[in-house]
Formats: C-alpha cells, structure tokens, sequence
C-alpha cells in the first residue's frame, strides 16, 4: 500500500504552502472558464485537517515570521484586502494536502482553521462567495484572504487583482450554515494525482481491489503545461454527504486518509 500511497503527494513537498510565494512569481488566469465551478462552496461540518493548522499550539512560520491558528472560527469577521491566485498552482498541494483547483471555491488564509467555510464580500460591488479555505497565506502585509480563481471572479475581482473585502465564518450557528445532504450534480472524490499514467492505473487498481468500483482515472491538462497531464483518481459520482463520508470512511480502512469532493 504504501508504495502507492507516496505517489499522492507528487506535486510538491509535504506542507509546501503554494500561495505563499504568489507576489513573487507570475501567475494568471486560464485561457477557458468552467462555469460550472461557479457555484458557491457547500457548508459543512468537517474535522479540522491533519496538515497545515500549525504545530500542538497552532504556531507555524514562514519566511523567518511566525504566525498562529486561531483555536476557533467562530464569530470570525475581518475587513482588509483580497488577492487571488491561479493557474501557476493549479495542481499543487495546499497547506492541508488538497489538491488546489483554479475552478473550486476555495482560498488561502493566515489564521483561520483548516478547513473553515468563509462568506467574503466586495465591499466595492456587494458581490459575495461562499469559499473553503484549505491553504495558507496570503503572506503580504496588507492582505487577509487569497482566492481562487474561480472566487475572484464571481466577485468581480480577476482584473483589478485585488479589492477590499469582509470576510466572515459561517458555521453550524450562523444561518447561512447549510445543513442539507444534498451535493451538487457532477461531484466525485478524488484520493489521488500523479504525473505518471502508470501509477495512477496501479492505484486505481488497488482501489478496485478494495470494491471501490466506481474508481476512475480522469486525464487533466494544467494550462500552465499544456503538454504535461496529470492523472487524477476519483471515485463516483456520489449524490449526497451521506455517500461522501462512506467513501471516506471505508478509504480510511485501507490507509487513505486525504480525500477532496469535487464538482465538475
């Protein structure tokens, strides 16, 4: 198993934070949308991430400069400036080991647990998004939050680069706090992504070893290198949380422990 398990974190280095280094290297937007990416994330209750949520007291450091995870999101609202990041990551590990996809409503943050389900606000346009944060950053003095690609652009933001922003948690005790099953039409979950076609058929057939029947190997480009697939490993199409947490929990059982829910 572990021989295959290694191959999931092919990417980068473990807790590699891939938005850290953003306003130093050039980055940008894809060539062709995805709008059905656009919708916002789904709240949910989730466990906070093995990885990225700092050390047993929250600490972490970067660049010489420590900082700390908050011990709560709860009651979290912050105004400051946005910032996004795209293609040059897409594809990369985030802080808590995801897989960081330009078209998923997800941003980097410096202090809020991983994962936390934000509300963000354009306080020039009123335009709002629903993300996940999974990543850490923005390591910039006069921004709080990092967003997708997708994020920036529902929000108006993609061409300005930044905008002032509110963030704020949503949570179980908030109202905007969704506590349908239900998950959006086209979701899968993805347990793995590899450079080599081969490894990624060998896990698949691990997996379909294990009666994860609905496993599949999907062929993806990075716009940033159009002629270098990468392979990912998914499993469904799955109708509701009900259906994610048994895939995940029945991964568990055979050492898979990081697992991602995506829309396409």
């Amino acid at each position: 198993m572990n021989k295959y398990l290694k191959y999931l974190f092919i990417f980068t280095t473990p807790f590699l934070l891939i938005s850290c280094f953003s306003n130093f290297l050039s980055d940008g937007a894809p060539k062709i949308f995805k709008k059905t990416f656009s919708r916002d994330a789904i709240p949910r209750k989730e466990p906070l991430s093995e990885y990225g949520n700092g050390d047993e007291k929250g600490h972490y450091e970067v660049r010489g400069k420590r900082y700390k995870v908050l011990s709560s999101s709860e009651n979290y609202r912050e105004r400051g400036i946005a910032s996004w990041y795209g293609t040059k990551f897409h594809g990369r590990l985030t802080s808590n080991r995801e897989i960081y996809n330009i078209y998923a409503m997800t941003a980097a943050h410096k202090s809020l647990p991983l994962p936390t389900y934000v509300k963000v606000t354009n306080t020039n346009n009123k335009k709002t998004v629903v993300v996940r944060v999974n990543d850490r950053g923005p390591f910039v003095d006069d921004r709080i939050i990092d967003l997708s690609y997708a994020a920036a652009l529902k929000l108006d933001m993609v061409k300005n680069g930044t905008a002032p922003v509110i963030v704020e948690t949503i949570s179980e005790k908030t109202t905007s706090f969704v506590v349908s099953d239900n998950i959006q039409n086209n979701s899968f979950v993805q347990v793995g992504a590899f450079v080599e076609e081969e490894n990624a058929y060998n896990y698949l057939e691990l997996l379909k070893k294990n009666r994860f029947n609905s496993a599949f190997v999907k062929k993806e480009y990075n716009w940033m290198k159009p002629l270098t697939p990468s392979y990912l490993v998914q499993i469904g199409p799955i109708r509701n949380t009900k259906d994610y947490d048994k895939i995940s929990n029945n991964l568990k059982k055979i050492g898979v422990y990081q697992t991602t829910l995506i829309q396409q």
